[in-house]
C-alpha cells in the first residue's frame, strides 16, 4: 500500500546506522511497551475507554503491537515498507468508521500510543549509552511510523465512509420506493429496511411533489428537510418527511424558505405504511396547479383543498357531471352564462339568501333577483330539489375553479 508521506517529511529520509542489537532489545520489551501504550489510550481517549471486552481487547492489542512491530522493523531494516501492517490499519480505519467512531477518536489514539511507545523506547536506547544522532533518528523514525499507520488507518476510513454513504443511500432508495409504492405495506417490511437505512420510522408522514425548478443548476440539488427520503430523479421530484406536523416537519417558515420559489404540493400527514395516498393527493395537487386550478407559485396543502382534489380525482365523470347538470346554461351566450353561473353558485352557498348574495357579488339586490328570475326559467323546479342543488354546486364549484384567475 502507498502511504503519502507529511508535508516536509522525504519520502526516503537518511537513515542512521542503528546498532545491530537494538531491534533484538526493542523487540524483546515489545510486549510489556504495548501493554503501558494500550492502558493509556484507553486512559487518554473516552473514545476507547469503555469496559474492555475480549474480542474488543484483542483488537485494540493487536493494533497496538502493529503499530510498534512497524518502527522495530524499520529499525532492523529501513527499506522494509511495511506493507503488510499498512493494510492492518486500512483495515482497522475500516473498522472504526463502520462502529461509527470519529477519525479524530483514532488519531488521538495514534498519537497518544505514539508519544507513550517513544518514551519506553526512548528510555530503553538511553540505557544502552545511544549517542544523540541515533536518539534523534530513532525520533524521527517514531514520528514516521506513526504517521504511516495514521494515513493508512485514514485511508481505509475514508473508504468505509464512501461506500457505507453509498450503501446507505441506496438502502433508502428501496425504503423509500416500498413505502411509496401502490398496495398494502408491511409494517414490519418497512422497520426491516429501516433499520439498515439508519432511518428512524416515525407515526406519520407526508410526502411532497416538487414542480421543476426554476433554475435548472438546482434542478438535482436535495432540500433540507430533517430525516427526509429524497427521490430528485423521480418524476415529478418528490421528498417523504417524518413528523410532519412536529417542530422539524414542513409546517413552518423555514421548509418553505429551503424551497427557494420552488412550486410545490404537500399531501396529508398519513401513517407511515400509506405514505402512497399522501404522494397520489401531492402529485394530482401539483398537476392542478400547473393547470392553473391551484395557485401556481408558492406551496400548495392538500389539506387545504381536499374538496378541490376530491372534484378532480375523476376528472371525466366530472366533465359529465358538468355537462348534465349545467346543460340548461347552453342556450344563452357566453357573457350570459358566466354571470348566471356566478350568481347561482352564490346564491346555493348562501341559503338562497338574496342580500347575501348581493354583497358577495358586489351588486345591487334587484339585480341578483332579476338573474335568479332568469335561472328560474332556464332550471324550473330543479333548483329547489335538495339533490340536483348538491350536483349543481359541484358543477358550478368546478368550473369556477378553472375559471379564476392565477
Amino acid at each position: 500500500m502507498a502511504v503519502p508521506t507529511p508535508h516536509g517529511v522525504p519520502d526516503h529520509p537518511a537513515a542512521p546506522q542503528f546498532p545491530p542489537e537494538l531491534a533484538k532489545v526493542l523487540r524483546a520489551d515489545l510486549a510489556a511497551v504495548a501493554e503501558e501504550v494500550e492502558e493509556e489510550v484507553r486512559r487518554q481517549v473516552p473514545e476507547y475507554a469503555r469496559p474492555a471486552d475480549g474480542a474488543y481487547r484483542r483488537a485494540l492489542r493487536s493494533g497496538v503491537v502493529q503499530a510498534l512491530t512497524l518502527f522495530v522493523d524499520h529499525i532492523a531494516d529501513p527499506r522494509d515498507d511495511g506493507g503488510a501492517i499498512a493494510a492492518t490499519y486500512y483495515e482497522l480505519g475500516r473498522g472504526e468508521a463502520l462502529e461509527g467512531r470519529s477519525l479524530d477518536a483514532l488519531q488521538s489514539a495514534l498519537r497518544v500510543g505514539g508519544m507513550c511507545a517513544w518514551r519506553q523506547m526512548g528510555r530503553t536506547a538511553e540505557e544502552l549509552g545511544l549517542d544523540s544522532t541515533v536518539v534523534a533518528g530513532l525520533g524521527e523514525l517514531a514520528f514516521r511510523t506513526v504517521h504511516e499507520v495514521a494515513q493508512a488507518a485514514a485511508s481505509g476510513y475514508a473508504e468505509a465512509r464512501l461506500r457505507s454513504s453509498d450503501e446507505l443511500e441506496r438502502r433508502r432508495r428501496r425504503l423509500l420506493d416500498l413505502l411509496l409504492e401502490d398496495g398494502p405495506v408491511a409494517l414490519e417490511a418497512v422497520q426491516d429496511l429501516a433499520h439498515g437505512a439508519r432511518w428512524p420510522v416515525p407515526r406519520t408522514v407526508a410526502v411532497v411533489a416538487l414542480a421543476a425548478a426554476p433554475d435548472r443548476r438546482e434542478e438535482d440539488r436535495p432540500l433540507a428537510a430533517a430525516g427526509a427520503l429524497v427521490d430528485m430523479g423521480s418524476r415529478p421530484p418528490r421528498m417523504l418527511v417524518p413528523d410532519p406536523d412536529g417542530s422539524g416537519g414542513i409546517g413552518g417558515r423555514a421548509f418553505t424558505l429551503a424551497l427557494r420559489g420552488r412550486p410545490a404540493a404537500i399531501g396529508p400527514a398519513v401513517a407511515v405504511t400509506e405514505a402512497a395516498q399522501s404522494l397520489r393527493l401531492a402529485t394530482r395537487a401539483l398537476g392542478l396547479m400547473g393547470r392553473g386550478v391551484l395557485p401556481r407559485q408558492g406551496v400548495v396543502r392538500c389539506n387545504e383543498h381536499l374538496s378541490t382534489l376530491l372534484l378532480h380525482g375523476d376528472e371525466p365523470l366530472l366533465e359529465r357531471l358538468k355537462a348534465q347538470v349545467l346543460a340548461p346554461l347552453d342556450s344563452v351566450s357566453a357573457g350570459q352564462r358566466d354571470r348566471l353561473a356566478e350568481t347561482l353558485l352564490a346564491w346555493l352557498l348562501s341559503g338562497s339568501n338574496v342580500p347575501d348574495v348581493a354583497v358577495r357579488l358586489h351588486i345591487h339586490p334587484q339585480t341578483v333577483r332579476y338573474r335568479l328570475r332568469q335561472l328560474e326559467k332556464l332550471f324550473g323546479d330543479a333548483l329547489h330539489d335538495p339533490a340536483t342543488r348538491l350536483d349543481l354546486i359541484l358543477a358550478l364549484r368546478a368550473e369556477s375553479l378553472h375559471a379564476r384567475p392565477n
